[in-house]
């Protein structure tokens, strides 16, 4: 399973020299707004180490890992819902993406251009902010205008239900007229559901890329808009350069600078996070592979993740930790010392749980 994350900003934030660096993918990049006239799309794998161990373990051919889409659209810039500029164009690109990264420009590169005229993180937030809540407005209103007009014939029982989604509808439109984005609103789990459909895009998960100098990678400004939000310093143009070198190359730099990790993987896996999404693994001889599922998910819907027919006829499932059985030294051992148990419909796959599914067909 992959997911996506639709990349938005103002232009000459480094939009697209961070979607080069995350994909490797050579794509325009110009000192000059609008250069991303098509959205640009690239697939990553998200950096896991127990693969490896996983796969010395059962020696296997190969190793498959998730993965994220990343799509770049074109910069929005201040009035996009009037047709200013190219982003707005291209929001219709990221509406079935899983979330959103925001990447914000804090780097003071004198040569690079910014389209409003200052370096000013927290306006730049506020203006991206505002176009996509006024086109979720746009989707709202047009919704609530068709689910209106149902009313006219309807029985009672279905005007019932048709005025409890437009009471939904008014809600979300009363908020988004006052600059709040859905995210930021108590819904129910059933409210939720009955907006899916719209995909709107400020009911989405955020995260925040934030694009400083090279100096302040290690340092997190204080941004009152940013605050409780996930927030990850990179600086493009390093991570550009760093995504050309050879692994052991990169990690002789992050060794020198004392740096757990790239940003660019910090930017993967906090997406992952946010999604509330989990690992777990099968492992053998052919393949090792890492399969992503929501928290929470049971083991006949995990299974199905692999194959539809999985889900269907789940008999049960043999379940270990993926250190328990690295340290146990085999499948063997690990039945051996009692690692290895044996779960039914009603267990919630753990993240880095190891699985064998058993079903009929």
């Amino acid at each position: 399973m992959s997911f996506s994350i639709g990349i938005v900003g103002l232009p000459n934030v480094g939009k697209s020299t961070t979607f080069n660096a995350l994909t490797k993918k050579q794509i325009d990049i110009a000192n000059y707004p609008f250069c991303t006239i098509e959205p640009n799309k690239g697939i990553v794998e998200v950096p896991d180490d127990r693969l490896e161990q996983l796969a010395k373990l059962s020696k296997s051919e190969k190793i498959i890992p998730t993965t994220i889409e990343f799509i770049d659209i074109a910069g929005l810039v201040r009035g996009a819902h009037k047709g200013e500029g190219l982003g707005n164009k291209f929001l219709a690109t990221i509406r079935e993406c899983d979330a959103i990264a925001q990447v914000v420009r804090d780097f003071h590169a004198g040569d690079i251009i910014h389209v409003e005229g200052k370096v000013d993180p927290a306006s730049d937030i506020e203006t991206i902010n505002f176009e996509l809540i006024f086109a979720d407005l746009q989707t709202v209103e047009n919704s609530l205008k068709k689910t209106t007009d149902k009313l006219k014939g309807s029985s009672a029982s279905e005007m019932k239900i048709i005025n409890k989604q437009i009471e939904l509808l008014t809600f979300l439109k009363q908020n988004l007229e006052n600059g709040i984005l859905i995210n930021k609103i108590s819904l129910e789990l059933e409210q939720h559901k009955a907006i899916k459909s719209l995909n709107l895009l400020t009911a989405k998960p955020m995260i925040f890329i934030l694009n400083v100098d090279e100096s302040d990678i290690n340092t997190l400004p204080q941004i009152d808009i940013l605050q409780n939000e996930i927030v990850i310093p990179i600086c493009a143009k390093l991570e550009s350069e760093l995504a050309e070198l050879a692994p052991e190359e990169v990690s002789e730099y992050l060794n020198q600078s004392g740096i757990t990790m790239t940003g660019l993987d910090r930017v993967i896996l906090e997406s992952y996070k946010k999604l509330n999404l989990i690992t777990y693994f099968t492992s053998g001889p052919k393949e090792t592979r890492a399969w992503t599922i929501t928290a929470g998910t049971l083991t006949p819907q995990a299974a199905g993740k692999i194959h539809t027919d999985f889900e269907k006829g789940f008999i049960a499932a043999e379940v270990v930790n993926w250190q328990k059985l690295i340290e146990a030294g085999s499948e063997v051992a690990a039945k051996e010392k009692g690692l290895i148990h044996l779960e039914g419909k009603l267990y919630e796959v753990k993240d880095g749980d190891v699985c064998v599914f058993r079903f009929s067909v």
